[in-house]
Formats: structure tokens, sequence, C-alpha cells
């Protein structure tokens, strides 16, 4: 092993430790931004009807891609204010964890724009939330090793809800009777905005959760 090598890995983890509760302080503003974006566009989704497959993906991947920009512009302010810098390594370790299941299930979500033709089959767009639950939440939790514990409890969370509702929709029929909207409004957008919630007023009574 190279000494060298060895010793910038430390050296990262440490600082990663030592910017668990800066960490937070971002994660604040920046869940609760995307709460906020969550509930807007379910509302949005279920006024318009966006009911087919295609219309569906389409809509929630350019929420996704909004929210993921306001997110990386609410990031690089709080970087500016603090006077550090935005890309440095403990950053980039944590986009390193983010990006390889976030990419997976947008490439996922982008199949029924390109490839499903005529009807989809029944409650194929509450399947295609749980799949982005399933990869959203193990995202969130690769992302937890160097950020705050609670990132990698809440992306378990979004994983154990998606398997119990794969569970439903195979042995049951609920979801067929359940618009996606209302989903992808509730586990992307309410679940945000009170978890967003708590860390903003717990941010100072306890730090390091």
């Amino acid at each position: 092993m190279n000494p060298s090598w060895a010793e910038d890995n430390l050296k990262t983890i440490r600082t990663l430790m030592e910017r668990s509760a800066i960490y937070r302080r971002a994660l604040a503003p920046i869940t609760i931004w995307a709460g906020t974006m969550g509930v807007a566009a379910a509302a949005i989704g279920l006024l318009v009807q966006l009911d087919t497959l295609r219309l569906f993906s389409l809509f929630w991947l350019g929420t996704a891609a909004v929210v993921v920009a306001g997110a990386f512009f609410i990031a690089r302010q709080q970087a500016v204010r603090d006077r550090e810098a935005f890309w440095s390594p403990p950053t980039r370790r944590v986009a390193a964890a983010l990006w390889p299941l976030l990419l997976a299930g947008a490439l996922v979500g982008a199949i029924p724009i390109v490839a499903v033709g005529g009807e989809a089959p029944p409650a194929f767009d509450s399947l295609t939330v749980i799949i982005w639950m399933l990869f959203y939440g193990g995202a969130l939790h690769a992302a937890g090793f160097f950020m705050p514990r609670g990132i990698k409890l809440f992306g378990l969370f979004f994983m154990a809800c998606a398997c119990a509702l794969l569970y439903v929709f195979f042995a049951g029929r609920i979801l067929e009777r359940m618009n996606a909207h209302w989903l992808m409004g509730f586990f992307f957008g309410a679940l945000h905005l009170a978890y967003g919630s708590y860390l903003y007023l717990t941010e100072k009574k306890n730090p390091a959760a």
C-alpha cells in the first residue's frame, strides 16, 4: 500500500467527519427545497392529469433535474458564504457515492420515454416509482457513510418502503387504484419536507445527529 495514498485517504475521512455538522446545515435547505418541489410537482401532475406513462416519466425526470440544479446552487452558495472550496475532495467522495444509483434510476425512468409503445401494463407508473425509491434510498445510504448518520437511516427507510410497496404490487392490486403522482408527492415531497424541517429545527440542539 502506498503510504501517501493511505495518508490522503485518512485525511479525507477526517475532514468528512469534521464537516458532518456543515453537511447537516446544507442538508436542511436542500431537503426542504426537494420536498417543496416534490409536493408542487405532484399537485401539478394531478391537476393537469399527466396520466400516460411517457408523460409521467418526462415530467418527473424534468422535476428531478430542477431539484438537482437547485441543490447544486444551494450547496455552492453555502460554500461561498463559508469561504470554502465547493468541489473539495470530501464533496467528490459524496458525489461519487451518489451518482451511480441516481444515474441508474434516471436511466430506468427514461425507458418508458424511448421504449414503451402502446398501452403500458396496469400500475406500471407506480412500479417505476418503487424502482426510483429503491435506487434513491441506496444512493442516500451510500452517501451516508460520508455524511451525518441520519441520511443512512433515511435511505434505509426509502428502501424498506419500496420493498413493502413491491410486495403489495405483486401480492395485491391496490397500486392499480392509486395515482402514482400521490406516491411521488408523499415520498419525494412530504417526507423530504418533514426531514428537512427536522434538520432545521434540531440543528443547534443536536448538531452531531
